[in-house]
């Protein structure tokens, strides 16, 4: 439980969520942390001492540091068991569940409680550094500007702090060379605005940013924003909420299972919500990573 998330939000209101749960039979063992990297570390210190079943108490944040924290079990069944994740939306954004509806705290509490789950495919990114794991996308460029910015100046005012984020980093817009090489086999390279590779449809609360994106299939949805101008990108923004940017002739969407980056420096990727700097080598789609509570 990061009681931090949601500007404070999460502490006021975890207590009286954790006790419907335990309500409902479900025995819970309580974690909170006290700053960054401390959800990873309870969740790996929790899975070599056995525990498979999990929550992410806040927002995508925690959630982050939780699945990172349980790398090394992703996708193994011990005696049978998954790892399992469940959320209790009390932070920021909350992208990751309104995939599978309104992704407000009743809908979890039921279906943790119903022990009710579906398969989950996870983001692998291999960088200079290591490895990190996603559940919801990987952006670079103007998005990841978007998130640090937010996350540095609007991060109070929760899902309205990441459209002040983009009026804010209009000022510095630009597009960058990129390639890539898709599942091994296609080279790809054109002057881009932004990449997200997304996992999941939403994010920064309620921006689709992957319409047709699904979370079991196996598949990432990668979303390219090709050279645009200030007032193209300004106007094109607000139709994000219902999906419809990708049918701007600037933007394109595909799907891939792997991606290989041609970056020869260490750059900002916003990640699940988090701001990183780091030399992407390679990303790959781990299908059925774990199993999800929704």
């Amino acid at each position: 439980m990061n009681p931090a998330a949601g500007g404070g939000r999460c502490g006021q209101a975890a207590g009286a969520a954790l006790e419907e749960l335990r309500g409902r039979g479900v025995p819970i063992e309580v974690r909170e942390t006290h700053g960054p990297g401390d959800a990873t570390r309870l969740a790996r210190a929790a899975a070599e001492s056995g525990h498979r079943r999990f929550i992410a108490v806040g927002g995508d944040g925690t959630s982050f540091e939780i699945v990172n924290g349980l790398s090394e079990h992703l996708g193994a069944t011990d005696s049978g068991q998954r790892i399992g994740l469940g959320f209790l939306p009390l932070g920021t954004g909350n992208s990751f569940l309104r995939d599978f509806g309104d992704g407000d705290a009743k809908q979890s509490i039921a279906a943790i409680s119903e022990r009710r789950t579906r398969h989950c495919d996870a983001l692998r990114l291999e960088h200079e550094a290591g490895v990190l794991h996603a559940l919801n996308l990987l952006s670079l460029g103007f998005v990841a500007e978007i998130c640090s910015v937010a996350n540095r100046r609007f991060k109070r005012l929760g899902t309205a702090g990441y459209g002040l984020g983009v009026v804010a980093t209009l000022a510095t817009l630009s597009s960058r060379p990129t390639r890539l090489r898709v599942d091994g086999a296609t080279d790809w390279e054109q002057a881009m605005v932004f990449l997200s590779v997304c996992n999941s449809r939403f994010t920064g609360g309620k921006m689709m940013m992957a319409p047709y994106a699904d979370t079991a299939d196996g598949q990432a949805d990668v979303i390219v924003c090709g050279a645009m101008g200030r007032l193209t990108l300004l106007t094109t923004f607000p139709k994000i909420f219902r999906g419809h940017h990708v049918h701007h002739h600037q933007i394109s969407a595909s799907r891939c299972r792997s991606l290989e980056f041609f970056e020869n420096e260490p750059i900002d990727l916003m990640i699940d919500g988090e701001v990183v700097h780091h030399q992407p080598k390679r990303l790959d789609v781990r299908p059925a990573a774990l199993d999800v509570y929704v």
